[in-house]
């Protein structure tokens, strides 16, 4: 007699094809889940972002030069006094304010232009090469 235990009886395991890229071993008796895959992307979410960055840099800059102007009109009418005083010779300080509005114009100017290239360019150049395929097909 032998102190061995009966032997198992084994299922008959299912003889996949041995080909590259299937995805089911010996043992699995289903395909391992997909791996995730990226929604899909959406075609105007690149002109969106670019039209909000565009909206923000004309706001920025057109508050940046407009604010100085209304603070400067402000001051004109109601402080007067502060307006009239006398820096040195002929000039007073409405003066002078008034002639720092230019240099604060073409600091917003090039602020302006150092922003769109920083950070509006690179968009466009995006939403430029993704929409290139479709317009020079449709010229053809």
């Amino acid at each position: 007699m032998s102190h061995y235990p009966p032997p198992r009886s084994y299922p008959e395991f299912p003889d996949y094809p041995k080909q590259p890229g299937n995805p089911l071993h010996y043992w699995q008796e289903t395909a391992p889940p997909a791996p995730p895959q990226q929604p899909p992307s959406d075609p105007h979410r690149d002109v969106r972002a670019l039209s909000a960055a565009y909206r923000r840099l004309r706001r920025v800059a057109t508050l940046t030069a407009l604010g100085y102007f209304v603070l400067f009109l402000i001051l004109s009418a109601y402080a007067p006094d502060l307006m009239t005083s006398k820096i040195t010779g002929g000039l007073n300080i409405a003066l002078l304010l008034g002639l720092i509005q230019l240099p604060v114009s073409l600091i917003a100017v090039a602020a302006y232009e150092q922003s769109a290239r920083r950070r509006v360019d690179p968009l466009a150049e995006a939403v430029r090469l993704k929409a290139a395929p479709t317009t020079q097909g449709a010229r053809r």
